[in-house]
């Protein structure tokens, strides 16, 4: 089943892969959310390793380390906040600055989750930041690259929601308008720079949303 995962890159420390809309990062609660992206890749890469985590209905650039060594060093990289990560999204409405900022603290909404609200009290720091690429005025969306410096569970989705351009396609926290836009959600991780684990060469890789 692994082909239907896409490569991007590969050594004998590390992968690349994009992964699917739809698809869990690592196995869920119930027989019917134990298809993910590790196990898909366990057979062909016995040694696969999670580093981090996209959300199910985002697709994307992943990194998997093939070693335990390659795992430690990259959770540090993530820890150090030395990951740099963008990704594409498009938004309700037509967003009014060319380019900006978000910062308001996230918390699980505990009786709802995994659903994240803001509460500037209990919640942790996060930061978004925001670059609008293109606007649709007849569709009245706008494409933006998003820029997370810390990387909070929905974070990109409860910051956009929070600022009245909720991601097309999102079933926790669009409202009707922008849920109907879109039958997945339009969130894609098009780009990560690092070094790597080991050689410690810097490392960069793109891929285009596929909407």
């Amino acid at each position: 089943m692994h082909d239907t995962i896409p490569i991007v890159y590969e050594d004998d420390a590390i992968l690349v892969v994009n992964k699917p809309s739809g698809l869990l990062t690592v196995p869920g609660r119930g027989p019917e959310k134990q298809d993910c992206l590790i196990k898909r890749l366990l057979q062909p890469y016995p040694n696969a390793r999670i580093v981090h985590r996209l959300d199910q209905p985002t697709s994307g650039l992943v990194i998997i380390a093939l070693s335990h060594a390659a795992q430690k060093a990259m959770g540090h990289r993530f820890e150090k906040r030395e990951i740099e990560k963008s990704y594409v999204a498009v938004v309700h409405g037509l967003v009014s600055e060319n380019s900006g900022e978000v910062e308001l603290p996230l918390i699980c909404d505990w009786p709802n989750r995994p659903r994240q609200i803001v509460d500037s009290v209990n919640g942790k720091s996060a930061l978004t930041r925001y670059k609008v690429l293109d606007y649709d005025t007849e569709k009245q969306c706008t494409r933006v690259a998003l820029f997370p410096f810390t990387g909070r569970s929905h974070q990109l989705r409860v910051h956009m929601q929070a600022i009245g351009h909720e991601i097309l396609g999102d079933q926790l926290y669009a409202g009707e308008l922008a849920l109907e836009a879109s039958s997945r959600l339009l969130l894609h991780a098009s780009q990560l720079k690092f070094l790597h684990p080991i050689s410690e060469q810097a490392l960069e890789f793109h891929s285009p949303p596929p909407f």
